[in-house]
């Protein structure tokens, strides 16, 4: 406890996700943390994944490389800087140790993506719990690597039996994806059904690179 305040700690942020809680800063610069609950949950029905003609050109010409939770600091790093769609963020340095312990758990992951020169142009980062996947932030500085680790990441639970991705709210980008709103009372039997069933995150091993080919098929198969 830091001047009356109660620290949340990993498990306590676990079982806030098992109950359809999550930790949000108003910004980068506020070290105080508030619990969100939203009525309307926003999700993308893993069988239900939409993706557009070119976006799926662009992964399947592998133009950029993806792998998984291999810099986790890079990632949050990446998802904490302005943008041109965003003039301020709400991670700030709790968030970043929180999650960070998170990862080192192996409960938070990561999804990056790399140019042809090895840097870091784009990723996403979010917690797992049971078939339960949580995304938290996604950034990108080249045109469509977000989009590239959001379609990687979608193969990645799909293939690995995951049955909720949960994108907290719904927002124009996530909805060419196939987001949908669900009110509350559904989500949290979704919540409960996903918490409470198993799932492989590496599906495809930790350093391996997954082509976007086989990332492709891993959203049609049945």
């Amino acid at each position: 406890m830091h001047g009356g305040r109660v620290d949340i700690t990993p498990d306590i942020l676990l079982k806030a996700y098992a109950a359809g809680i999550f930790p949000m800063a108003e910004d980068a610069d506020d070290p105080s943390l508030f619990w969100v609950e939203p009525q309307e949950r926003g999700v993308i029905p893993l069988d239900g994944f939409h993706i557009s003609k070119r976006l799926a050109r662009t992964v399947r010409s592998d133009v950029y490389t993806v792998r998984v939770d291999q810099n986790f600091d890079a990632v949050i790093a990446g998802c904490a800087e302005p943008g041109f769609d965003r003039a301020r963020t709400w991670i700030n340095a709790r968030i970043r140790r929180l999650y960070g312990e998170l990862f080192d758990l192996g409960q938070c992951h990561t999804v990056e993506v790399y140019d042809a020169d090895g840097a870091l142009v784009g990723g996403l980062y979010g917690v797992r719990l049971g078939a339960a996947f949580f995304g938290e932030s996604m950034f990108h500085r080249a045109r469509d690597a977000s989009k590239v680790a959001l379609v990687h990441l979608a193969a990645r639970l799909r293939a690995g039996g995951f049955t909720l991705l949960d994108t907290q709210f719904v927002t124009d980008h996530l909805a060419q994806f196939g987001a949908v709103e669900v009110p509350r009372r559904v989500y949290k039997q979704l919540l409960r059904n996903a918490v409470e069933a198993s799932a492989e995150w590496y599906v495809w091993p930790r350093g391996a690179v997954v082509s976007g080919t086989e990332a492709l098929r891993a959203l049609k198969a049945a």
